[in-house]
């Protein structure tokens, strides 16, 4: 068994590599449910290629993003026609969000790379009264429970990915050329912060090796 398992690992990401799909955009019709139809302003933070930002600018007046990587932004700029109501900036999360209150914040696979409770708190200042707050994020396997919801994602990720592909070899989504990191903090130490941090605030653990928070502004 010690021998097999890196040889299963190794295959699992040959396979991968020619059959990509991104876990991150699988939430995107997800969180479009949780956003109004209509509503003024939204920030888009680590908006990456900005695939969910043009989703959301279909419902918003106008749409801010913010990501670190200038590469990943330029691409965003490229992928954007000019009529879309969306502004892509390169900059700090922390530092850097243009000034003025949101309906909407969205951060889908970012807030890892941030300090955690920091960062919510940034947000929820950000959000006008009434304001949703939704976050798609990455958490370290801690508990068996982690390891086994992790264990059982890996059949169907390759399933998803096969049907995706329509089985055929495919390259890279611009999506998928951010930079990365792994995430550091347990899903048990996120529920305990964000709840301090936000009141009320929903998360659930999800497949694919993700979790959701969902909060709205008093």
């Amino acid at each position: 068994m010690t021998t097999l398992l890196p040889r299963i690992l190794k295959a699992l990401d040959q396979f991968h590599a020619v059959h990509p799909w991104d876990h991150n955009a699988h939430y995107h019709r997800w969180i479009m449910r949780q956003i109004p139809r209509r509503f003024d302003t939204a920030l888009d933070i680590g908006s990456g290629s900005g695939d969910l930002a043009r989703l959301v600018g279909t419902r918003a007046k106008s749409v801010q993003c913010l990501d670190a990587d200038p590469t990943i932004v330029a691409r965003a700029r490229e992928l954007t026609a000019p009529a879309v109501p969306v502004t892509f900036t390169v900059g700090d999360a922390l530092t850097d969000i243009p000034p003025g209150s949101y309906d909407v914040i969205t951060c889908v696979a970012a807030i890892h790379h941030l300090p955690f409770s920091e960062a919510l708190t940034l947000f929820r200042q950000h959000l006008v009264p009434g304001g949703t707050l939704v976050v798609v994020g990455l958490a370290r396997a801690q508990s068996s429970g982690d390891r086994l919801i992790g264990t059982a994602a890996v059949p169907l990720n390759v399933a998803m990915a096969w049907i995706k592909n329509r089985g055929r070899r495919s390259a890279r989504p611009a999506s998928m050329t951010a930079p990365t990191r792994p995430a550091t903090m347990s899903f048990a130490d996120i529920v305990r912060d964000a709840r301090h941090v936000l009141p009320g605030v929903r998360l659930r653990g999800r497949v694919f090796w993700r979790y959701t928070l969902v909060w709205h502004q008093n």
